[in-house]
C-alpha cells in the first residue's frame, strides 16, 4: 500500500486562498515601452491633402459672401415630409365610422354570458383595444405597438378585425397619449419597475 502524505492541518478543514501575494509587475518589459514611446513621438503627423493648396493668408484675404435673410429662413425651416403611401387596409379603417365601430363592440358584448362591469368607466375606444390585446390568436401584444402587432398579423394572414386599426388610426390622430401599448405591457413594465 503507498503511503499518504500528511498534511500539518487539521483533518476535517479546507484551506483557504490568499491574495496577499499579488504580483505586480507588468507584463511588458521597460525597454519596450520605452520603445514605443520614442515611435511615437518621431512618426510625423500627417497633413490634409486641403493644407497644400489653401493656406491661412488666402482665408483671412477673401470677404464672406453675404446671406440674405431668405435663404437664412429657408435653411432653418425645414420642408414637410410627404406623407408614406397607406395601405389598403389604413384606406378601409379611416373610411370605418364610430356607429360602425359601435357595432363590432355590440356584437363582441353579445357573445359573451354577462357584461364587462370592470370596464364600464373606459371608452368605446379604450375597451375595443383592451379586447384586442387579450386575442392571442393575433401573436403576443407584450414588446410590441398595437398597431405593429395588427400589421403583423396582417402580414401573416390572420385577419385582423379592420375595426381595430381604424381606432387605432382615430386615436392616433387625436393624439391620444398611450394609445400605442398594450394596457398589459404597460402593467408588466410597472412591476418591473416596482421590483427594484
Amino acid at each position: 500500500m503507498p503511503t499518504t502524505r500528511r498534511s500539518s492541518r487539521p483533518a476535517g478543514r479546507q484551506s483557504t486562498l490568499s491574495f496577499n501575494h499579488r504580483v505586480t509587475k507588468s507584463s511588458v518589459p521597460k525597454s519596450a515601452k520605452s520603445g514605443a514611446k520614442s515611435l511615437v513621438s518621431t512618426t510625423p503627423t500627417k497633413q490634409s491633402p486641403l493644407g497644400k493648396h489653401v493656406s491661412t493668408a488666402d482665408l483671412e484675404s477673401e470677404p464672406e459672401p453675404e446671406v440674405k435673410e431668405e435663404e437664412v429662413v429657408k435653411a432653418v425651416v425645414p420642408e414637410p415630409e410627404p406623407e408614406p403611401e397607406k395601405s389598403e387596409a389604413e384606406l378601409r379603417a379611416q373610411k370605418i365610422t364610430d356607429s360602425q365601430i359601435d357595432q363590432y363592440w355590440r356584437a363582441l358584448e353579445r357573445e359573451r354570458k354577462a357584461p364587462r362591469v370592470h370596464q364600464e368607466d373606459l371608452s368605446l375606444a379604450e375597451k375595443v383595444l383592451r379586447y384586442w390585446d387579450v386575442s392571442s390568436q393575433y401573436g403576443p401584444c407584450v414588446g410590441i405597438s398595437r398597431i405593429k402587432r395588427w400589421q403583423r398579423a396582417q402580414r401573416l394572414g390572420l385577419n385582423p378585425p379592420v375595426e381595430v386599426l381604424a381606432v387605432l388610426l382615430k386615436e392616433e390622430k387625436k393624439g391620444t397619449k398611450g394609445i400605442e401599448r398594450a394596457h398589459i405591457d404597460e402593467i408588466l413594465n410597472a412591476t418591473v419597475v416596482g421590483v427594484s
